[in-house]
């Protein structure tokens, strides 16, 4: 039985919303679902998949907070 966990920081990705949203999270679940049976032969009805939304100041990266790095990245040359 595999168990999957997918983990994002809490921002959403319109306007006015500041988490995932129930439909982009039943997607994410059907897609990783699915990825595991095309790769595995794991059937759906077998597989876990946890969800964990991160505060953004709880993440770091490269070092730092994930939002200082990434004010960091977008200023750099490409």
């Amino acid at each position: 039985m595999p168990i999957v966990t997918v983990q994002v920081t809490r921002e959403g990705t319109e306007p006015g919303v500041d988490h995932v949203t129930p439909a982009q999270k039943a997607a994410i679940y059907e897609g990783m679902s699915k990825v595991l049976f095309d790769v595995l032969k794991k059937p759906p009805e077998w597989t876990w998949v946890v969800f964990q939304e991160v505060e953004m100041e709880d993440w770091g990266w490269g070092g730092m907070p994930v939002a200082e790095y990434r004010r960091k990245m977008a200023g750099r040359p490409g």
